[in-house]
């Protein structure tokens, strides 16, 4: 497997690695079937994402996706974030190989199920702000 610049920098520097103690939410994604988990958790204030930060279980690719994708949302705000894709996290990183896909589909569900928990925290559904959130059994990748 051939990894660009960009992802083998991210995996040996990740940013914004660790917890918040008081997130406004928490998100955590992944199934040890595929042996990648991911959880983020992120600060709000007045709708901007003021802090991010990423632990993650798994390969290089899937330290990476977290750390940039936490990079991509850290200051924006939640509408801004939401447009986030796992696509643009892949182009972020100058690419990744095929069979590592689903761990940039893996960071932009973090950062999402990180939003959903927000929105209930706040008393608000978030299915129609942040959509469905799919199970990582519903990824091809992991079968």
């Amino acid at each position: 497997m051939i990894y660009s610049e960009k992802v083998m920098d991210h995996f040996a520097n990740p940013r914004n690695v660790g917890e918040i103690e008081d997130a406004d939410g928490v998100g955590e994604v992944g199934n040890a079937k595929c042996g990648d988990i991911m959880k983020m958790y992120i600060k709000v204030n007045d709708g901007i994402i003021t802090d991010v930060k990423f632990k993650t279980f798994g390969c290089g690719a899937a330290v990476a996706t977290s750390s940039i994708a936490t990079e991509m949302i850290k200051g924006k705000s939640i509408e801004e974030a939401l447009k986030l894709t796992n696509k643009a996290v892949m182009e972020a990183l100058d690419g990744l190989p095929p069979q590592k896909i689903h761990c940039s589909v893996l960071a932009e569900q973090a950062m999402k199920s990180a939003l959903s928990d927000y929105y209930r925290r706040q008393g608000v559904d978030p299915e129609p702000i942040v959509g469905r959130i799919n199970d990582c059994e519903d990824c091809e990748s992991c079968h």
